[in-house]
């Protein structure tokens, strides 16, 4: 069985700094792209950044030049350098990975999420 286990949630003050890391494990074949999404109180779900097997990166326009996908094969994780941060970076923060597993079914996996407070 796969799962995603994140940590480094907290509360911090607007212009501070917070580090995610994502882990995933189980019967694990492959991992394609990772990722992180946020959802805030009252809002829909939304993508944060996303990191490719290569190295490959993609941010949403709000979290550009102040937030740092990246990740390690070998540890099966993903981080998020999360940096100037702001109150309206407050949400709980979702990791997520396309996984195939050693069976080589593939499959979308998302960790149980957890919550970064930015307090102004």
């Amino acid at each position: 069985q796969v799962q995603l286990v994140e940590s480094g949630g907290g509360l911090v003050q607007a212009g501070g700094s917070l580090r995610l890391s994502c882990a995933a494990s189980g019967r694990i074949f492959s991992i394609n792209d990772m990722g992180w999404y946020r959802q805030a109180p009252g809002k829909q779900r939304e993508l944060v950044a996303t990191i490719s097997r290569g190295g490959s990166t993609n941010y949403a326009d709000s979290v550009k030049g102040r937030f740092t996908v990246s990740r390690d094969n070998v540890k099966n994780t993903v981080y998020l350098q999360m940096n100037s941060l702001k109150p309206e970076d407050t949400a709980v923060y979702y990791c997520n990975a396309d996984i195939r597993s050693a069976g080589l079914l593939r499959n979308d996996y998302w960790g149980q999420g957890t919550q970064v407070t930015v307090s102004s």
